[in-house]
């Protein structure tokens, strides 16, 4: 028998604009940890800006509602990681979850040696993407061709390490500290290290500490979460960051009521004396986040991303 009435499940969701860099536990894939998130928050809308490994654990940011239109900026942001590398063998996914491949006599590389090694790899660097990852060639996933046993070719692809440096040293497995760029596969980098040290190697543990803007002190558990949870939605709502602060260290433009409206309505707006050419935030007279302006070279800002409602908070 069909209904036109909404399913339960469907009649609890609820509009929810935010951001929450949650700390993701291990074992779970972070796809899963979103439905359960998104569960919790009862949100319509919701998503994850860079996918962590099952074995990874660390920050992980939820954007909810609107806040899904700032992922891409979160995904191009610089990461830092603590990674646990394990000298002596290579696994087919490069990470403790897969099964070795191969081994070296050589299980142990002297501080001096990994500190030589470390050098090779700050700066601008290229990376091979690995077997096990979410890339696409030819409309297919490379995991999805790992798991049928094929290899295909990968081009290189250039990015940046900021800082790499010894969080704690061990001759076996050696703690390290990554700054990076997007796009760059902390396994990789682990794998190439240990052949620049005359071995083998592979992940062990990772886990992200910041999603530029958000470090350490910005991280929320799921037992936080849980938690709260028994208050109710506004107690876990509590937890959710403004959508501007994905982007809070842009320059900022304050518009009058005359300027917002014209705004709205999809017109650029004289701003000078205003900031250089380029990406700012956009607020009203009321101090309220409108959205992504971009300032062109003649001074005027022209709408780029608009949020429409904010202000009122999650309903």
């Amino acid at each position: 028998m069909q209904t036109n009435e909404p399913s339960n499940k469907q009649s609890h969701k609820r509009t929810v604009d935010g951001l929450l860099p949650l700390d993701k536990p291990t074992g779970l894939t972070s796809n899963r940890v979103l439905q359960q998130v998104k569960r919790l928050f009862g949100a319509r809308k919701a998503g994850h800006t860079g996918s962590l490994d099952p074995l990874a654990s660390g920050m992980l940011p939820i954007c909810f509602g609107q806040a899904t239109k700032l992922s891409g900026y979160l995904l191009g942001a610089d990461k830092t990681y603590l990674v646990t590398a394990k000298f002596g063998a290579k696994t087919d996914t490069a990470d403790a979850d897969g099964r070795i491949i191969a081994g070296s006599v050589r299980e142990e590389v002297r501080r001096d040696e990994l500190e030589e090694a470390l050098q090779a790899y700050r700066g601008e660097i290229q990376q091979i993407p690995p077997m096990y990852s979410a890339l696409k060639i030819n409309g297919k996933r490379l995991y999805e061709l790992a798991r049928e046993g094929k290899a295909v070719p990968r081009e290189p692809r250039t990015v940046r390490i900021h800082a790499l440096t010894v969080e704690k040293f061990d001759l076996r497995e050696p703690v390290l500290r990554v700054r990076c760029s997007k796009g760059t596969y902390i396994r990789t980098l682990v794998e190439d290290i240990a052949e620049t040290a005359g071995t083998l190697g592979h992940v062990i543990a990772l886990r992200r500490l910041s999603v530029y803007p958000f470090g350490v002190g910005d991280l929320v558990s799921m037992d936080e979460l849980l938690a709260a949870a028994e208050g109710g939605l506004e107690a876990l709502d509590r937890f959710l960051l403004p959508l501007d602060q994905a982007i809070a260290d842009w320059p900022a433009v304050y518009l009058n009521k005359e300027e917002s409206y014209y705004l709205r309505q999809g017109h650029s707006v004289n701003a000078s004396p205003g900031p250089e050419a380029g990406l700012v935030r956009l607020y009203d007279g009321r101090r309220l986040f409108l959205g992504i302006g971009e300032v062109m070279v003649d001074g005027r800002i022209a709408p780029k991303r608009l949020f429409p409602g904010l202000g009122a908070g999650p309903a």
